[in-house]
């Protein structure tokens, strides 16, 4: 089974918050937590490392928070689950060479590579904006029509 992880999940909740905010909105861990429901221990952790990652800034201050560095539509899950879980590598080949004892003599190397660049750009292709839109007049992240967008078989693709 393919995953992210846990955290990952909540870093992108999270920044999907963010990007429901109006602009360059200030938002502290507390009222983050407050708004997710996610233990404030976990959101400060969170935070930071999108911070880290250059996703968040970090203000201080009696008003400080986080806010997103740039405007949510051209910040890309591809982006995200890179800067929280590390490179998109389905398999060990995909990572780069040398990282699996079988790559010599390996017959399905190349379509792991396709399969792994098809992934890697269908994520690149929803952006924070698409997963924080309310789908059919809910309060729901807009999934669904990003996952639209990403299919090969849609017009704008």
């Amino acid at each position: 089974m393919l995953r992210i992880s846990k955290l990952t999940d909540y870093g992108i909740v999270l920044l999907a918050r963010f990007a429901a905010a109006p602009r360059d909105a200030q938002l502290s861990a507390r009222e983050m937590a407050g708004a997710t429901t996610l233990p404030l221990p976990v959101v400060s952790k969170m935070l930071k490392e999108l911070a880290s990652a250059g996703l968040l800034e970090s203000l201080r201050g009696a008003k400080g928070g986080y806010r997103l560095v740039r405007t949510p539509d051209a910040i890309t899950v591809a982006e995200i689950v890179l800067a929280l879980e590390g490179p998109i590598a389905l398999m060990e080949c995909t990572v780069g060479p040398g990282h699996c004892e079988q790559e010599a003599r390996c017959t399905v190397q190349e379509p792991w590579h396709r399969i792994n660049r098809a992934v890697h750009d269908a994520l690149a292709r929803v952006t924070l904006a698409d997963l924080a839109r309310p789908a059919g007049g809910t309060a729901l992240l807009g999934i669904q029509n990003a996952a639209a967008r990403a299919t090969p078989s849609h017009p704008n693709n």
